[in-house]
């Protein structure tokens, strides 16, 4: 798959569609833009935040045009024990795991989008690890 196909299937943004004379939440893809692998937060508010929410409470606004709302990345660790579940998160950012209850993936595969962008494995796990992190220190207790 060339470049631009990949980079044609890659972040989501809201969009207004007409059907029948009413608007109708839609998503539009389009091109992955880089950022900087060391903030976890800003990758958060570059890739994450346009579905999440910036508050990532699964209220972003492209989230009403999803089949199923966004996860509240804010209650991962009271949703599991109390600890935060690392690497399955890991795994279904980097689209290495699927979740079976959410039907076919809406959420974009990042892993292989990072790469699209000439990023090493290094400096893709470097980016998803300080991901992880942020998402670690918003952790609701």
């Amino acid at each position: 798959m060339s470049k631009q196909i990949v980079l044609a299937f890659s972040a989501f943004v809201l969009t207004i569609s007409s059907l029948n004379g009413q608007s109708t939440p839609g998503v539009k893809k389009t091109v992955i833009t880089s950022s900087s692998p060391v903030s976890g937060k800003d990758n958060f508010m570059t890739y994450c935040a346009v579905c999440h929410g910036k508050d990532a409470k699964g209220n972003g606004p492209a989230a009403d045009a999803l089949k199923r709302a966004p996860a509240d990345l804010t209650q991962l660790s009271v949703r599991n024990a109390g600890k935060f579940p690392d690497l399955r998160v890991i795994r279904y950012i980097k689209g290495e795991d699927t979740i079976a209850a959410h039907g076919s993936r809406d959420m974009p595969i990042w892993g292989k989008l990072f790469r699209s962008l000439g990023e090493d494995s290094a400096a893709v796990s470097l980016r998803v690890s300080n991901l992880i992190d942020y998402l670690k220190s918003i952790q609701s207790n």
